[in-house]
C-alpha cells in the first residue's frame, strides 16, 4: 500500500488533534482515492466496552466511543486503516497492521514537532 511523506502525515495528526477530525479524514480519503468514511458517536453491539471506535465497512462509518477520541489520532488513524483496507480490495487487515499504521503517523508527527 502506497504511502505518504511524513510531512502529510504530521499535518493529519495536528488535524485530529485541532479537532478537525473530519478534513483529516478527507485528506486521507483523496490520497488513497476512496469515499471519505463518517465518523460519528456511538457504538457497536458487543463492541461497547471493549473498544474506543470501530469501523464499519458496511456502513463506511467510523463508531467513536464519545467525543473525546474525534480528537485522539491513534485510534482515528487505527480506524481509517480498516476503512482503507476494505475500500481498496485487500485482506482487511489486522489489529497489528493498524496499530503499526497509526503509529507510523505518531511517529512522523513526534519527528517533526521536535525539529
Amino acid at each position: 500500500m502506497p504511502g505518504l511523506d511524513d510531512l502529510t502525515k504530521a499535518k493529519v495528526v495536528q488535524m485530529i488533534l485541532d479537532g478537525k477530525t473530519e478534513d483529516a479524514l478527507d485528506v486521507l480519503s483523496d490520497f488513497y482515492r476512496v469515499n471519505t468514511p463518517k465518523i460519528i458517536v456511538g457504538t457497536v453491539k458487543r463492541k461497547r466496552r471493549t473498544v474506543f471506535a470501530v469501523y464499519v465497512p458496511m456502513e463506511r462509518k467510523i463508531y467513536a466511543l464519545n467525543s473525546d477520541i474525534f480528537c485522539n489520532p491513534f485510534v482515528i488513524i487505527h480506524e481509517y486503516y480498516h476503512h482503507i483496507r476494505s475500500k481498496l480490495g485487500i485482506h482487511r487487515g489486522s489489529e497489528k497492521h493498524a496499530n503499526l499504521y497509526a503509529k507510523g503517523f505518531i511517529d512522523s508527527y513526534n519527528k517533526m514537532t521536535q525539529k
